[in-house]
């Protein structure tokens, strides 16, 4: 079967078309949605509460999702902070350090202050595209100063 889907990866939308064994579908789905989900501090904070990240199999499980990584896969990701987070919580102190709320608020504080930032330089950099399309052709003028005597 053919997985497709609209990336959103950094703003673009773009078809991602990738050759997958029917058998292996229902697979890469739950777990690009267990990826994705990653970036929810919350949703980190809530698995850390009820001792998951205390578990043998589950730490495996991260471990083993770290494929993602791979830009064959990565590709698919609609959100690329879960990345960051998934190689995180290959840290011990890190998956104990979730288990506080102001560690959580601190990841969420720190993921809008990257969005913000990230949002506000796009605009500009569309805004510039546009102004620069706008002129292209267009001779500039400049006036010519006059030496001060």
């Amino acid at each position: 079967a053919v997985v497709s889907t609209q990336s959103g990866h950094y703003g673009r939308a773009e078809d991602v078309v990738m050759e997958v064994p029917d058998e292996n579908i229902q697979r890469f789905t739950v777990e690009l949605e267990f990826v994705q989900c990653l970036a929810n501090p919350e949703y980190l904070n809530y698995l850390a509460q009820h001792n998951y990240f205390k578990e043998e199999e589950f730490v495996n499980y991260l471990k083993y999702l770290q494929y993602w990584k791979d830009p064959k896969y990565a590709r698919f990701i609609k959100y690329p902070q879960c990345l960051q987070l998934l190689e995180l919580l290959q840290e011990p102190k890190f998956r104990n350090e979730l288990i506080n709320v102001p560690c959580t608020r601190f990841i969420q504080s720190q993921q809008m202050q990257h969005w913000s930032h990230h949002f506000r330089r796009r605009a500009n950099l569309v805004n510039n595209s546009a102004a620069k399309k706008e002129t292209d052709g267009k001779p500039e003028i400049r006036m010519k100063e006059e030496p001060q005597s």
